[in-house]
């Protein structure tokens, strides 16, 4: 009887070891880089090194580990695993582990906000296929490769181009979310053999978030340095108005849409968090969408009974183009001319450039921040106001 005691008691210390590791593992250890190491994935034959350290970024992580192999670790979608020149793919990767080897080039980029962010880091030549025409794009150095040759338009992300996409060797397809809801053509370029990889920042619900995502495709190229030094200049640059008392004053951000609702962001996105950030209020408070959705319609007469008394107007142009000044503005709907910042003239508009230049949101903010606190503001770069 003491013996079978003893041997009880002896399982349940070690059961109580067990569970004690087993927690220590799950507790957020950190290593040198000062980020969390506890979802580090395993990876057999080659040996974890530190994590990417992220200062405000919350939708992926990137895991180093010894010679030159990376993991990249988009959280909801999916992990790749850049195996470096000359090595070797390891044994028995979990199925849902995508593998890319460098040099990661040939992408196909139907992402578009991430387009500004390869840009900033001269990393325009790993990708040649894109899902915009000429026209379609706010920037310069993307319009000049399309006209140099150098990328080719491959179809929008709906009805890519698949034989130039087999032609030109691709090697991966970056994707917005929109490809969620054209599930069938993710997987036909999957069975193609592409790898592809969708681009969450607009989840991220800190501006500066979602340009951190530099540091994501400068892991995917091999520019980490030179992500690393674009984003703390824009880090540095918001530091000027970071302290400033908030004016308190109050902005309705929306567009009207085909079906007369006003389109509007929920209280957590990004947009309402660069309106805090420069000085002032988002009208909507507590708004959220159950399904999380970024962008939520509302009749227009909810839409009023909230936003009516806000100080300012700004109408997303970036979406609806269709509104250039405020006769266009009440055209929309004839309850416009009831708004505060209707007649007291305080309606502005924000251009085309707003969703795809994610490498200086930093001077979006700044522009609202002009808007909240200058009588007259001037060189603005993202928002024209409403004649």
């Amino acid at each position: 009887m003491k013996n079978s005691s003893f041997k009880l008691l002896v399982l349940l210390m070690a059961m109580m070891l067990a569970a004690g590791a087993l927690l220590t593992g799950c507790g957020g250890k950190t290593d040198d880089s000062g980020s969390s190491t506890s979802s580090a994935p395993e990876i057999k034959g080659i040996k974890y090194s530190k994590a990417m350290n992220l200062k405000y970024a919350k939708e992926f992580n990137v895991y180093y580990y010894e010679n030159g192999y990376k993991l990249i670790d988009i959280k909801k979608d999916a992990k790749y695993l850049i195996v470096p020149k000359g090595e070797k793919v390891p044994d028995k990767l979990p199925k849902k582990v995508k593998v890319l080897k460098t040099p990661v080039n040939n992408i196909y980029l139907a992402a578009t906000a991430s387009m500004a962010l390869f840009s900033s880091m001269d990393a325009m030549d790993n990708i040649t296929m894109t899902s915009l025409k000429e026209d379609g794009w706010s920037f310069d150095s993307a319009k000049k490769a399309l006209r140099s040759g150098k990328m080719k338009f491959s179809g929008k992300y709906s009805e890519p181009d698949y034989e130039m996409l087999i032609d030109k060797k691709c090697k991966l397809a970056v994707e917005s979310t929109m490809i969620y809801h054209t599930p069938d053509v993710k997987e036909a370029i999957e069975d193609l053999g592409i790898p592809v990889m969708v681009d969450r920042s607009s989840y991220e619900t800190n501006p500066l978030g979602r340009t951190e995502w530099i540091k994501l495709y400068g892991a995917l190229v091999g520019k980490e340095d030179k992500a690393e030094k674009f984003f703390k200049k824009q880090v540095n640059k918001i530091e000027k108005i970071k302290k400033i008392k908030n004016t308190e004053k109050t902005i309705a951000f929306f567009y009207i849409s085909t079906d007369g609702k006003a389109v509007v962001r929920r209280s957590t996105d990004y947009i309402p968090t660069m309106i805090q950030i420069a000085g002032g209020r988002y009208i909507f408070k507590d708004l959220d969408d159950k399904d999380g959705k970024t962008s939520i319609p509302m009749t227009m007469e909810k839409f009023y009974d909230v936003a009516a008394d806000a100080d300012y107007i700004v109408y997303n142009g970036s979406i609806d183009h269709s509104v250039r000044n405020m006769k266009e503005l009440v055209e929309k709907d004839p309850i416009m001319k009831k708004f505060k910042a209707v007649k007291t003239g305080n309606c502005w508009r924000t251009g085309a450039s707003m969703y795809q230049r994610t490498d200086i949101v930093v001077d979006m903010i700044l522009d609202f921040n002009k808007l909240l606190t200058a009588k007259n503001p001037e060189n603005l770069k993202f928002i024209s106001k409403l004649e």
